[in-house]
């Protein structure tokens, strides 16, 4: 059999571990259950055509098993003898249902089309068909991965049938791996940049794998295979937002919801600081204001700031939250070896994948802190699957995680904080994974005036200049009114500023610097 030949005759010792253990798993499924009673979930994806071939593989050594032991011959894998589903969207992209029809035609499968939803479509197959086993091209990474195993019985209110997953610990570089050795066909949007396919309506290039010709400004992307990190293979799936919802008008660039606040498009970002010790008051929260000076020194506006629980259920619903609202989310504190140390873990489940070693991390992490990364410690090494970049600054110790939308700092103190912001900001300008922007323009004023003498003008400053913040404070209850204006243009600015004054007598109040 082809595919077999190929893999044993390749000099990819990874690649042959891990086609020996997805050989296993279903050679054992075919033994546990009877053909006719398992299916294969096809969608035209990269995973699933690894699986598509795997189990071509796997046929043909099951039978060729079985002819040795006095069974029926086999046909060398020419034909497929397992059922085929395949969920037909009225959103898939037309190149998957070319590929998939053109696999159906080359390798002689039984497909069954379905144009029902996954739930409502193996409900109505599994009423028609005794299939007790499905084989599915999930990986560690994919949302749907949490909680499985190879062999994992359906989740609670589905159809009962066994889900086998013989790819789940493969890699990005496994699934090339294995489809650039075979030399089999895949569908022809990976040699365009697309890393992962979802609908046409949440799917672009991975912009990780965009050229510019020199004399042109034409964007051209290089094939899936040659994508440096897999761990950013999503980075083509447009963010999720709740524009709709909160009635905002956005546009997606480079990966960040534009928001159109009041007057002007800016970013919004939201903080979460982890931490029992400051919900008990043991502690100050500094970090939090000094990260909204400096994303405020930036031009993006925050939208709130938060300090959760020590626990990982209450980073995960926090992160959860704001990750789909805001364009970006700094989160601190919960990060070490400790068993309050939730952070990162609270992140993963935010975004439903699993945590996994990451050799680079804990690379760092060995040079950090030497021979005590070991052990417990050694789960600092642990990262989100499949959603983490990590950004390398020559002078942070161990680089900063970004999963997705979520930035994940490791200061704790004032002066940390300086050092890692000063270091992602200079990797902003270099690769753009922060938009820099026109930073906030502030004024402040002084008064002896009451609040009540000054409520009513505020009140009708605000709907005149609905552009800036206008606020105001007392830093002590026999203190000065401090008011303040914010905003992106200092001439407004001072026009609201001179309108207040205006509004009052001479020297009713002073300008603080």
């Amino acid at each position: 059999m082809e595919i077999d030949k190929a893999i044993r005759e390749c000099d990819d010792r990874r690649l042959k571990t891990k086609y020996n253990n997805a050989i296993y798993v279903i050679r054992r499924a075919l033994a546990l259950y009877p053909i006719q009673e398992v299916a294969l979930s096809f969608n035209g994806g990269k995973d699933s055509t690894v699986l598509l071939h795997l189990l071509r593989a796997g046929c043909f050594l099951h039978q060729a098993e079985e002819f040795n032991s006095g069974g029926d011959a086999v046909d060398g894998g020419k034909t497929f003898p397992i059922r085929t589903i395949y969920f037909e969207s009225p959103s898939a992209f037309p190149e998957i249902n070319s590929f998939t029809y053109e696999a159906a035609s080359i390798y002689d499968i039984q497909m069954d089309i379905i144009r029902l939803d996954f739930k409502s479509g193996l409900e109505a197959l599994l009423k028609a068909n005794p299939i007790r086993a499905i084989f599915l091209g999930v990986r560690i990474g994919d949302p749907t991965a949490v909680g499985q195993e190879q062999f994992s019985p359906s989740s609670p209110g589905w159809p009962p049938f066994m889900r086998v997953n013989p790819i789940l610990d493969w890699s990005y570089r496994d699934v090339w791996a294995f489809l650039l050795v075979s030399k089999v066909r895949y569908c022809s949007l990976y040699d365009q940049g697309y890393t992962s396919i979802g609908s046409i309506h949440d799917t672009v290039p991975n912009a990780l794998l965009c050229t510019r010709n020199s004399d042109s400004s034409e964007e051209k992307f290089k094939p899936a295979y040659l994508l440096a990190d897999g761990r950013l293979e999503r980075a083509g799936r447009a963010k999720k937002n709740s524009s709709a919802a909160s009635g905002k008008s956005s546009s997606i660039s480079n990966g960040l919801k534009m928001d159109n606040l009041n007057s002007g498009s800016m970013l919004s970002a939201s903080v979460i600081t982890v931490g029992d010790e400051i919900l008990f008051g043991t502690v100050e929260d500094k970090l939090g204001s000094v990260l909204c000076k400096k994303l405020h020194s930036i031009g993006w506006a925050v939208s709130r700031v938060t300090v959760t629980q020590s626990d990982i259920d209450s980073v995960a619903e926090e992160v959860e939250r704001r990750k789909s609202i805001d364009d970006m989310v700094f989160i601190c504190g919960g990060i070490g070896p400790l068993h309050s140390d939730v952070t990162v873990a609270g992140v993963a489940k935010a975004f439903g994948v699993r945590m996994a070693p990451d050799e680079e991390f804990e690379e760092h992490l060995r040079h950090l802190i030497g021979e005590k990364c070991s052990g417990d410690k050694n789960e600092m090494a642990l990262l989100p699957e499949g959603i983490t970049e990590l950004l390398h600054h020559e002078h942070l110790p161990v680089p900063l995680i970004k999963c997705h939308n979520v930035i994940i700092l490791t200061a704790t103190n004032a002066v940390e904080l300086d050092r890692q912001w000063d270091c992602l900001i200079e990797l902003a300008k270099s690769n753009g994974i922060l938009e820099l922007m026109d930073p906030f323009a502030s004024k402040c004023f002084a008064t002896t005036l009451s609040d009540v003498e000054v409520a009513q003008p505020l009140s009708k400053l605000c709907a005149q200049f609905p552009d800036l913040y206008i606020g105001g404070y007392r830093e002590s209850r026999e203190g000065p009114l401090i008011i303040t204006f914010e905003g992106k243009d200092l001439s407004r600015i001072e026009a609201a500023s001179q309108s207040l004054c205006q509004k009052f007598h001479p020297g009713s109040f002073s300008k603080i610097e």
